[in-house]
């Protein structure tokens, strides 16, 4: 892949780093002076935000070519992110690094590439990202196998991840500060789905696996400092933790086997107040957890009760306001409610309205490109179920994809048993109908009123909320 863009970066490249770069280039021990700059095709805003801890450092504009190039006349080493509507992805400076990056919008993740002073660092961590990406999206099946298929599998996977991680530490030769980053994305990928695995088993398959794991299945736990404030915002150690807190909790709560409810969702307030000393660390997985137990639950005495226990241990005001906002939106989407009006198109480009076009009890369910096997399962579920339950209909919403990119997808999966649709503005529908991952299934009644806002295909009792 990065082979493929490297000649499309020479032209800018030697505009704009040829002064840079140079090897001749002294830097004194304090001058701590970064440059970033890129290009980015098919952009959805004139901006790019470059990001700290989630805190915006600056709004860097896009010039009538839609590229860029921003000075930093003071830049710890560290890890930042680069925001470009709704898209985002990690960047690593080193001392006086000079970066440039590509993105094509149309396929963010996959077109990004960097060059310039401290590219191989970050090409590395983008590579892995796919990788692990590629990786999570084949494990739907995986989960329900046995203890010793499931590890034989992930131990397997693991083991290519980690040659091609100590292949790319061997020819770059990254410091340990690097080091702690790049070990992170690869570990914690691997120990969270260890995590995820005996609750996701007995999910999909009702079976309750826990008392056939070896007895050395968590050991991998005391190998992970809670505490380090570097990892505070880095997805793959907040999944990790996310993951270990829903497994704890499932653990406790041994009569109480849903991870969604109040009392296991206390209880990992709870562990994260007692497991975590770090007071920012342990904000950002509260407010994790927050957010998790709000998109999944919609009982406002519940809410109401877990936000007070919430709002008891967290300490940061701008985390608190932002879960506020969330409750607000999940009100919205009660049982009995309209759901909020969203623009919808269908392949024809015409606008398709659900109150108006509703003729019986419909399920939404969701889908996006990047998310391949879960394409080709969330649309196999809404077959067996509507063969099983003629009376409902069964729409599929397209998120987070271009308008051609989505009509190619359903003419390459043959997406023909269903109503297609795509949304028109997917930050809206994430907003108003609280669309943070794609699992989700949205069950209307015929008159457009809420059945269920928050259901799962993969629930082994989802056909409950069908009768």
């Amino acid at each position: 892949m990065i082979k493929n863009y490297i000649k499309y970066f020479l032209p800018l490249s030697i505009v704009l780093f040829s002064t840079l770069t140079s090897c001749k280039k002294v830097f004194e021990e304090d001058n701590y002076i970064a440059y970033f700059g890129g290009e980015i095709l098919n952009p959805q805003d004139k901006f790019i935000l470059f990001m700290k801890d989630n805190e915006v450092i600056d709004t860097i504009f896009l010039d009538k070519n839609n590229r860029f190039m921003h000075k930093f006349d003071s830049l710890a080493p560290g890890l930042y992110t680069f925001k470009h509507n709704p898209e985002y992805q990690y960047i690593y400076f080193d001392k006086n690094d000079s970066l440039m990056v590509r993105v094509n919008t149309f396929d963010f993740d996959n077109s990004v590439v960097f060059c310039g002073r401290g590219d191989e660092k970050n090409n590395f961590l983008m590579e892995l990202y796919l990788k692990n990406e590629a990786d999570r999206s084949l494990m739907f099946d995986v989960f329900d196998r046995d203890v010793k298929g499931f590890e034989k599998n992930i131990d397997s996977s693991f083991a290519i991840r980690k040659s091609f991680y100590l292949k790319k530490k061997a020819e770059i030769g990254w410091d340990e500060n690097f080091d702690l980053i790049a070990k992170a994305s690869l570990d914690f990928h691997h120990i969270t789905k260890k995590e995820i695995y005996p609750y996701a088993h007995q999910f999909r398959t009702g079976e309750n696996i826990r008392t056939k794991l070896p007895k050395n299945y968590y050991e991998h736990r005391k190998e992970v400092d809670f505490n380090n404030a570097v990892l505070t915002n880095y997805s793959p150690y907040i999944k990790f933790v996310s993951s270990m807190l829903n497994n704890v909790a499932l653990q406790s709560n041994t009569q109480d086997l849903n991870e969604n409810s109040l009392e296991n969702n206390i209880t990992k307030l709870n562990i994260t107040d007692t497991l975590i000393k770090s007071e920012k660390v342990k904000n950002v997985v509260l407010n994790n957890v927050a957010m998790m137990y709000l998109l999944e639950d919609q009982n406002m005495y519940n809410n109401q009760k877990f936000i007070q226990r919430y709002l008891e241990l967290s300490t940061d005001v701008e985390q608190e306001k932002e879960i506020s906002e969330i409750y607000n939106s999940v009100q919205n989407l009660k049982v009995g409610n309209k759901l909020p009006k969203i623009d919808l198109i269908d392949s024809n480009n015409q606008v398709y309205d659900l109150q108006t076009s509703l003729k019986k009890p419909t399920v939404l369910f969701f889908w996006t490109t990047p998310a391949e096997s879960h394409i080709t399962a969330a649309h196999k579920k809404a077959k067996e179920f509507k063969a099983k339950y003629p009376n409902y209909d069964f729409i599929a919403i397209n998120i987070n994809d271009t308008d051609s990119k989505w009509k190619n997808a359903i003419k390459k999966h043959n997406l023909t048993s269903n109503k297609e649709l795509h949304a028109v503005d997917f930050e809206a529908l994430k907003k108003q109908w609280v669309i943070t991952k794609v699992h989700r299934v949205i069950i209307l009644n015929a008159d457009g009123t809420i059945k269920n806002g928050f259901a799962n295909f993969f629930d082994v009792n989802f056909e409950e909320s069908l009768k």
